[in-house]
């Protein structure tokens, strides 16, 4: 055979469709796709974005089913940013099939995901998401009966180095240098700067003092691996029984447990009351939580109702004192008695495992520890998305037995056959993937012994 050699290039004039390259498409979007058209996902999220677009004038958009597709490959590729996410749309074929693109058509650029997400409103996110949940609870993986809440710290698109004042819009760069001038220093260099500032007293970053220009919704906060850094909350309710998210909630970062458990669990429940499992007071739900949730206030609110708490107390030295304040008591020791159950410690567990692991897929391998957008309600919009693709990934670990596409890809199966005689012993692998199979002959043996 003669070697090819590459020559100067010459674009066709005219290519037919039979001649067009074609993917072969891929396992887990395909099946996702055919998920999705079944549940009649792209007539559902038109009808309800119709109200945002005009009627007769003006050129035809984008279809949004495109735009919720394009975040749902964010999550299962791991892509924060939406340069990023148009990038991969447009070097993989497979997701040009995902998107329902034709064989002419461009996949939708980074600006464009910006500008329909500023034209949809955060209900519009939160009804896909509430679209998804009832998807998932038609194949029974939605329990309700058990849910889990927990909280993370998610990086926002603003560095400490652009906080100012909020009394006179100072930078810090500037405070320290106004400082320095009044020690008797007029022209002070970097290393007086710092000098100052490592001695200066009441040294603090209070989010009541500084506020970032870049992002003023994002709170100065501490992450979870120590860096002290703009964030916001990301909060999850989970579903212990069977890990889908039942609720999503992006809190201010220097909001406590305490103050951010209220608007997550009336999430949780308005989601759970859209597929007929909320929890009522005669049919109360377990809450788990850890001990951040821990309040008696909260443990008031709460006891009675249609959450059967199970937060986890801390050990506080000595007596508590009630001070006359006997339905707090009754939480508080109702509380303390379910927590000491087996059930309860049961709950606990699942609850470390399950909730965390929400976190770990969302944020960590989803690529959404760190935020590319600005504006609380701008991300919140986005992560919406993010879950629920996270939601559909439970689903597809249900019906093809991996959750993500790099997991299908990699996914095979082994059988092991056995076939014994009064001579010999056979044992013949058989390891077969979506691409192939393979057999091998592992041993074989004239005395079983």
């Amino acid at each position: 055979m003669a070697m090819g050699r590459e020559g100067d290039r010459q674009d066709d004039l005219i290519v037919t469709w039979a001649e067009m390259p074609r993917s072969p498409g891929h396992v887990f979007y395909d099946r996702l796709q055919a998920v999705l058209m079944a549940g009649g996902f792209d007539g559902f999220v038109e009808t309800a974005c119709q109200p945002y677009y005009a009627r007769k004038m003006g050129a035809p958009s984008v279809p949004p089913g495109r735009y919720f597709r394009m975040h749902m490959v964010g999550y299962f590729e791991g892509i924060a940013s939406e340069r990023g996410i148009a990038w991969r749309c447009s070097d993989s074929m497979s997701l040009r099939d995902f998107l329902r693109l034709e064989n002419r058509e461009k996949v939708p650029d980074h600006s464009w995901l910006s500008k329909t997400r500023g034209r949809l409103p955060r209900e519009i996110h939160e009804t896909v998401f509430g679209w998804v949940l009832k998807l998932v609870a038609e194949q029974g993986l939605v329990k309700g009966k058990r849910v889990g809440i927990d909280a993370s710290t998610m990086e926002a698109n603003a560095a400490l180095r652009t906080i100012v004042r909020r009394d006179d819009g100072r930078t810090y760069r500037e405070m320290l240098t106004q400082m320095a001038k009044e020690s008797g220093i007029q022209t002070p260099s970097a290393d007086d700067l710092v000098r100052i500032d490592r001695t200066r007293k009441g040294k603090k970053l209070s989010n009541e003092e500084w506020i970032s220009r870049t992002d003023p919704e994002a709170k100065i906060a501490k992450l979870k691996d120590g860096r002290t850094h703009l964030a916001y909350k990301p909060e999850h309710a989970v579903d212990l029984d069977t890990g889908v998210i039942v609720a999503a909630a992006l809190h201010p970062a220097d909001n406590g447990d305490t103050t951010t458990i209220a608007g997550t669990l009336a999430l949780a429940e308005n989601n759970l009351a859209q597929i007929d499992a909320a929890p009522t007071q005669d049919e109360p739900s377990e809450l788990v939580a850890d001990k951040g949730y821990h309040s008696r206030a909260v443990l008031k609110d709460l006891n009675g109702g249609a959450w059967k708490t199970r937060i986890a107390e801390p050990k506080q030295p000595g007596f508590s004192r009630w001070h006359g304040d006997d339905k707090a008591r009754a939480a508080v020791y109702a509380n303390r008695t379910r927590l000491g159950s087996g059930v309860g410690k049961q709950a606990m567990r699942r609850r470390a495992e399950i909730v965390e692991r929400s976190f770990a897929h969302n944020l960590d391998r989803g690529g959404m520890r760190r935020t590319w957008l600005r504006g609380r309600d701008n991300v919140q919009k986005r992560y919406l998305v993010h879950v629920a693709g996270h939601n559909l990934g439970i689903l597809m670990r249900l019906l093809i037995g991996a959750g993500t596409p790099r997991e299908a890809a990699a996914r095979a199966l082994a059988y092991a056959f056995f076939f014994y005689t009064e001579q010999a012993v056979t044992v013949i692998l058989v390891a077969a993937s979506y691409d192939g199979f393979a057999v091998v002959v592992m041993a074989v043996a004239d005395d079983p012994a």
